[in-house]
């Protein structure tokens, strides 16, 4: 019983501070899509949050409201654009080494930082 106590402390205090734990897998991965020497993704910044509203962009398990909300992201995050499903983009975000450099064959994003997808109306191309 203290074991199972002290994952569940662990894990609830991983969610709190933003980290996904096992078992928070997207239901629809975020695809980097080969296209010769081009760029697997683009860089986006969250914008035209409600301030008067929740003021967060829910991080999605997969493309739609229907998906499990992974994380929240705020006003002028960052976030890189890998793919695009009926106006919501599957990015990567949180962390500084993340690489749009030109790959040979699609696969799913397996890089650093975290995964998900948001709603397109609140993120603005700023690169790519």
């Amino acid at each position: 019983m203290k074991k199972l106590l002290c994952g569940l402390l662990l894990a609830t205090g991983a969610l709190a501070a933003g980290f996904a734990v096992a078992g928070d897998e997207l239901d629809v991965p975020v695809m980097m899509w080969s296209d010769g020497d081009l760029d697997t993704c683009s860089l986006g910044a969250v914008t035209g949050l409600d301030p008067n509203g929740d003021n967060f962009l829910a991080v999605r398990a997969g493309p739609g409201t229907g998906h499990r909300m992974l994380d929240k992201i705020h006003t002028d995050d960052e976030v890189w654009i890998f793919d695009e499903n009926n106006g919501w983009f599957g990015v990567a975000y949180g962390s500084p080494n993340i690489s749009c450099s030109p790959i040979r064959g699609n696969r799913p994003y397996d890089g650093p930082g975290s995964t998900g997808w948001v709603f397109g109306k609140y993120v603005k191309i700023i690169a790519g």
